[in-house]
């Protein structure tokens, strides 16, 4: 799961498109401190233990998959470099992220297995999500693929962010998480027939803020940002990446919220 959903429950408990990706350039070996071993790529660095030493190349392809979907999809590569960390298990990866948000008691809930900012992602061996997690299943290629090409996504979006982390946005949430949702697949029919379902029955929330809330965020946030895709075009879309707040995409989309938001149930209403 995101870095951006663990914030939110962390608060509420306290034009071309890329043609080649050379992915098998420039690699090396380096082992860290605490066992880890670094292999610098062509535009990452994977690090991992010794316990993937012999699920790291199935790993590289879904990562490798997922950065082309993602360069693809915006017509441009990643701005830097960034790092790529496997954790052995779920110890592991809590304690990173009790570092990184300085909540030394943080323990995630089982469904977290991932988090993706501007200059790393983090995530679970999902070769252990089946142990160390739930919802979560290595064996549905699909849903895999999906995820780890959501958090790239954030990496993306963060590198292009003024708040790499997005500990600096305002409002916006829905626009992080809706956009990893899209880019990645994840908003795939059954999100949107449930999203038809919730208009059909007057259960949409009343802003945007509120999007990203309850059991339908994923789909309420990933069906608004493909229709901005849809109808503002992929440059404009790209161009919100930059963006911090509620009124500012907004005002580059030169639109209200509520006309937004009225749009949007026309054209969701229309698939």
């Amino acid at each position: 799961m995101s870095w951006q959903t663990n914030m939110v429950i962390l608060k509420s408990m306290i034009p071309k498109l890329v043609l080649v990706f050379f992915s098998i350039l420039l690699v090396s070996w380096k082992t860290l401190d605490g066992n880890w071993i670094s292999e610098k790529r062509s535009g990452y660095n994977l690090i991992y233990t010794s316990v993937d030493l012999n699920n790291k190349d199935e790993y590289i392809k879904l990562v490798e998959n997922g950065i082309i979907s993602v360069e693809t999809f915006f017509g441009a590569r990643y701005k830097e470099q960034f790092n790529i960390f496997i954790h052995p298990n779920r110890h592991s990866l809590d304690s990173t992220w009790q570092k990184a948000w300085n909540a030394k008691d943080f323990k995630s809930e089982c469904w977290m297995v991932a988090s993706g900012v501007a200059s790393r992602l983090d995530m679970i061996s999902p070769k252990g999500w089946n142990k160390e997690a739930c919802e979560h299943h290595y064996d549905d290629t699909i849903s895999t693929q999906r995820l780890i090409t959501h958090e790239l996504v954030h990496v993306y979006h963060g590198q292009l962010n003024p708040s790499p982390d997005f500990s600096n946005v305002e409002g916006i949430d829905w626009f992080v998480e809706g956009l990893a949702n899209y880019t990645s697949g994840q908003c795939d029919s059954l999100r949107i027939s449930t999203i038809k379902d919730a208009i059909s029955n007057n259960k949409i929330p009343s802003g945007l803020e509120s999007f990203w809330t309850g059991n339908l965020r994923y789909a309420l946030s990933g069906s608004v940002v493909m229709y901005i895709d849809i109808k503002f075009g992929r440059i404009r879309l790209k161009q919100l990446l930059s963006l911090t707040k509620k009124s500012d995409i907004l005002s580059s989309l030169n639109t209200s919220e509520a006309k937004l938001l009225t749009e949007w149930k026309k054209y969701i209403k229309s698939l």
